[in-house]
């Protein structure tokens, strides 16, 4: 039997359609890498500290962004570098002298992995970070920070929350008000 010439078109139309569809990946791919290209400019200007719940660091408006150090954490109930936990604190606050045993070994410790020192670090001595809690006593702080200079971690930063100059001036202003 012969198809009339409707019948013929219909079927090419359909045999031409019917086929696997392609997918056009260049626009998706130009969108990737638009992406990656955004994330890896942004993510350069956010730096987090390892945190930690039991640790309410006090508020500053420090403008200083801080560096991948070692971090020392110090809250109430204990003492830990590089999330190992070296002591505890009430032990440390029970102890008369000025230095903490255990955080002077694991900080020879620490120097001892990375023995080479650039010209700064053999000016200002290693870096170190400390994360204390706003509600640590002073002489506990004071302690650590003993212990850190005396094994050559003498360039000591202190996290701090950032809070901007702006939410100063608003609270200043309120307090002039009331």
């Amino acid at each position: 039997m012969k198809k009339s010439m409707r019948a013929r078109r219909l079927a090419r139309h359909h045999r031409r359609l019917g086929g696997a569809s392609k997918l056009n990946l260049v626009s998706l791919m130009d969108i990737f890498t638009i992406l990656v290209f955004f994330l890896m400019v942004n993510s350069s200007e956010v730096q987090v500290l390892q945190s930690n719940k039991t640790i309410k660091l006090p508020d500053s408006v420090a403008e200083q962004k801080p560096e991948e150090t070692l971090v020392i954490m110090v809250n109430q109930e204990s003492l830990v570098v590089q999330g190992r936990p070296i002591a505890q604190t009430a032990d440390v606050m029970a102890g008369t002298e000025n230095l903490i045993p255990a955080l002077h070994e694991e900080l020879k410790y620490q120097a001892q992995r990375r023995p080479e020192l650039s010209d700064t670090e053999k000016q200002l001595g290693r870096p170190v970070t400390i994360m204390g809690d706003a509600s640590i006593p002073y002489e506990l702080l004071k302690k650590v920070m003993a212990t850190c200079a005396d094994t050559d971690f003498r360039n000591i930063s202190l996290a701090v929350n950032r809070k901007f100059a702006s939410e100063d001036a608003d609270a200043a202003a309120e307090e002039g008000e009331g």
